[in-house]
């Protein structure tokens, strides 16, 4: 079973329920698109699946229902008793803020992250769990379809920057759908998308040849002048010799640079 319009509207009415703004809260109404995304995720029984921002329990009853094992990690007090209810206590439920709460709820072993994240938080949690969590080995996350294509676009495109690249520093990423607004209570203001990420066995650039956060700092300093030839952006965080030694024409613009051009260029003197 997941839940209808019908169901979730009544959830809300019978524990005093409205969905809070400040939250972004936006409850998923149509069983078809849960089933679809936990189908997309690929999960099956005694997979372990970590669910952030549950809402009412709609994806977590479909993934549930594959068999596999899920925790969800809601902020929301009210509504962390509500998933415990409509699931039965098949399904693990922590209190908390996914940006901070405490990693070691995802124990021991490879997890799969599916969920349906709060579009105002959705990028922070992402980059904290490919930055702090390597047991999560994939997620799957609906998201808004502008912050969709900034995680996954390729080089010279209008959505890429300094998250993409850090994204593309762990994990692989692609849009593998779309979701439209008449699938949420209440309904949006902007489009989602589902993405998909994938860890990758090794991080892109080889952290011996440099650190993270010597990469991320001229990461950061590129893109924060996004019009700026990278000569002028990097000035004084990149020596102006260290362009030709790493193959990077200072004329270019961050947007040009993959994961790999900037690792070539933050590791050379």
């Amino acid at each position: 079973m997941t839940l209808t319009r019908t169901q979730v509207t009544a959830l809300l009415a019978s524990h005093g329920l409205t969905p809070s703004k400040a939250l972004g809260q936006h409850f998923l109404i149509d069983p078809n698109t849960a089933r679809r995304i936990a189908r997309l995720a690929g999960v099956g029984p005694s997979d372990r699946v970590l669910e952030v921002g549950p809402g009412l329990g709609s994806l977590t009853l479909a993934l549930l229902e594959t068999g596999a094992e899920v925790t969800a990690v809601e902020v929301d007090p009210r509504l962390a008793a509500v998933v415990a209810e409509v699931t039965g206590g098949r399904c693990e439920v922590v209190v908390g803020d996914a940006r901070d709460v405490d990693l070691s709820v995802l124990g021991e072993g490879p997890v799969q992250v599916v969920a349906n994240l709060p579009y105002n938080v959705a990028v922070p949690i992402v980059v904290r769990l490919l930055e702090a969590a390597p047991a999560v080995r994939a997620l799957l996350v609906m998201v808004q379809t502008e912050v969709a294509e900034r995680l996954a676009a390729p080089p010279g495109s209008r959505t890429y920057g300094a998250v993409t690249v850090k994204v593309d520093y762990f994990a692989s990423a692609r849009v593998v759908g779309r979701v439209p607004r008449s699938v949420f209570l209440p309904e949006p203001n902007v489009d989602s998308s589902l993405v998909a990420l994938t860890r990758r066995d090794a991080v892109a650039v080889d952290p011996n040849a440099v650190s993270e956060e010597r990469l991320f700092e001229v990461v950061r300093a590129a893109f924060a002048h996004r019009r700026k030839m990278l000569r002028r952006s990097l000035d004084g965080v990149v020596a102006p010799a260290a362009f030709a030694r790493a193959g990077v024409d200072p004329t270019q613009r961050p947007e040009e640079l993959d994961v790999l051009a900037f690792g070539r260029l933050a590791a050379t003197p």
